[in-house]
């Protein structure tokens, strides 16, 4: 099956471009020039990824993302002009998966959409039942729906959110340095640093921590790196 690609941005050339190469590599590619128009797109189709830029007429990308995220985990790359940390860690605290600085290689922008694509999609394996949810205390995890419970209350989770929490709840105790965390729920082709974890592992404690700065789930390892208790 095709994946199907939004390719948001008011530069039409870039558009144009981006457009063309994604569907040399056999992606569906859906347009859209306003932050508008893209959220009415997300939310009447179902999308593989979406390519978000964050200057946008109407409603900025940030908005945008955070909107989308309300009621979908799709995978989001934003796409910022400007090159300050500040803005590809707000990009992050939004609920975006990645984030790529203008100017950018389309070799680049291919490598971290096809390296998203595959770890959102789960091979189909035959084999033996596995454990369907996992719970400790308050919190559990559905792995085949990918839902999260906490005090049996959904908690929206993006898909990087999730995978983290999956990974600790199934190696209580083990430490995880940011960069194994890196390599194994990003993959070891990711070309972001370590900071996309702790933005990550942040979110994800203010979602099911009572208190966020005194977390009872996960756990930091100073000078290590964080686990699951």
């Amino acid at each position: 099956m095709a994946h199907k690609i939004l390719v948001v941005d008011d530069e039409k050339l870039i558009v144009k471009g981006i457009k063309f190469s994604l569907e040399q590599d056999d992606m569906l590619v859906d347009v859209a020039y306003d932050g508008e128009e893209a959220f009415e797109l997300a939310k009447k189709n179902e999308y593989s990824l979406i390519l978000l830029d964050v200057m946008l007429p109407k409603i900025d990308g940030l908005e945008v993302c955070q909107m989308i995220r309300e009621f979908s985990n799709v995978p989001i790359i934003m796409v910022t002009a400007k090159g300050e940390d500040m803005d590809k860690i707000m990009g992050l605290e939004y609920g975006a998966d990645d984030y790529i600085t203008k100017p950018f290689n389309i070799l680049e922008l291919k490598a971290r959409i096809k390296a998203i694509l595959r770890r959102s999609v789960k091979p189909v394996i035959k084999e033996a039942p596995k454990v369907n949810s996992i719970k400790m205390r308050e919190l559990e995890i559905d792995l085949e729906s990918r839902r999260c419970f906490l005090n049996g209350k959904e908690r929206n989770l993006t898909a990087k959110e999730f995978d983290l929490l999956e990974l600790f709840m199934k190696n209580p105790g083990r430490v995880y340095s940011r960069e194994n965390l890196l390599n194994t729920v990003w993959g070891a082709d990711y070309p972001g640093d370590a900071r996309a974890v702790d933005v990550h592992v942040r979110r994800l404690r203010e979602k099911i921590e009572e208190v966020p700065s005194d977390p009872k789930y996960i756990h930091t390892k100073w000078g290590v790196g964080y686990y699951f208790q």
